[in-house]
């Protein structure tokens, strides 16, 4: 009875079901960024490795065909460090093509999703790759479910934690609750605001395919976080803290297109 009345006088909130396909997308993405993941934690075991052994790349890319090149030529001191020396080269491969071949299969499975014309709108946005736009989808779903932005910014909880009192208001760190995926790929996107604003032309071609309402906003989004980055961190912000903030923003951005959209988002 108290849900009944509940219910018929509006107090509940309709609650977000995905859809077999949208877990499915959802599980597919996870599976990426596990690979992601474990690719790292081999890469840093093999560069620890090398560090205690006193063995160094004369070169500045970390990870590549040159630095790959350089790897097949080291010999370790002694037999049992070569074999260690080997076993990591061939867990770092092991993980590179397992993370090729899911991020294949996310491509492959993408196009026949409902929600595609979704992660193109996103995908169309500066920092915003395909991996990224179609987390992002599968997380979050439509925005268009959010009455308002700050909605979708607490679901992905990046707003600021509060410690207020009467008159005196502090703001603490993100609670780091919600869309812990969707979060994450926002974050790794909103790294590319550092750099003054440009179109590649990757994301030329991202846009082509788009409204001319939406290559219009997807300008205007760089522009203007791209002046808030730099004074915040010319005044001495944290890198970290102003890219979260940009994050937070491009949140926002994806809301407005999704509300001008409505029939895409």
């Amino acid at each position: 009875m108290p849900l009944a009345r509940l219910a018929r006088s509006g107090d509940l909130t309709a609650v977000y079901v995905p859809k077999v396909d949208d877990e499915a997308i959802r599980d597919l993405t996870r599976a990426r960024e596990d690979a992601l993941s474990d690719l790292k934690d081999t890469q840093f075991r093999l560069k620890a490795f090398l560090l205690r052994h006193d063995i160094r790349s004369t070169g500045q890319a970390n990870w590549g065909p040159t630095p790959l090149r350089w790897l097949s030529e080291v010999v370790c001191p002694t037999p049992a460090q070569h074999i260690v020396f080997q076993e990591y080269v061939r867990a770092v491969n092991e993980q590179a093509e397992r993370l090729q071949r899911l991020a294949q299969a996310l491509h492959d499975q993408v196009t026949r999703w409902r929600l595609q014309p979704v992660g193109e709108t996103r995908h169309a946005l500066r920092g915003g790759p395909c991996p990224v736009a179609i987390t992002m989808s599968a997380e979050v779903g439509a925005l268009t479910r959010f009455a308002t932005p700050r909605a979708l910014m607490n679901c992905l909880g990046l707003l600021p934690s509060q410690d207020s009192s009467g008159e005196r208001r502090r703001q603490g760190a993100i609670p780091q609750a919600g869309k812990t995926q969707a979060r994450r790929a926002l974050v790794a996107g909103a790294w590319a605001y550092r750099s003054p604003a440009q179109v590649s032309r990757p994301l030329q071609l991202r846009l082509a395919i788009q409204p001319h309402m939406l290559q219009d906003m997807s300008w205007k989004a760089p522009v203007r976080l791209g002046k808030r980055y730099r004074p915040w961190v010319a005044r001495g912000t944290q890198t970290h803290v102003v890219t979260v903030a940009m994050a937070r923003a491009r949140a926002g951005c994806m809301w407005a297109i999704a509300k001008q959209l409505p029939v895409v988002a």
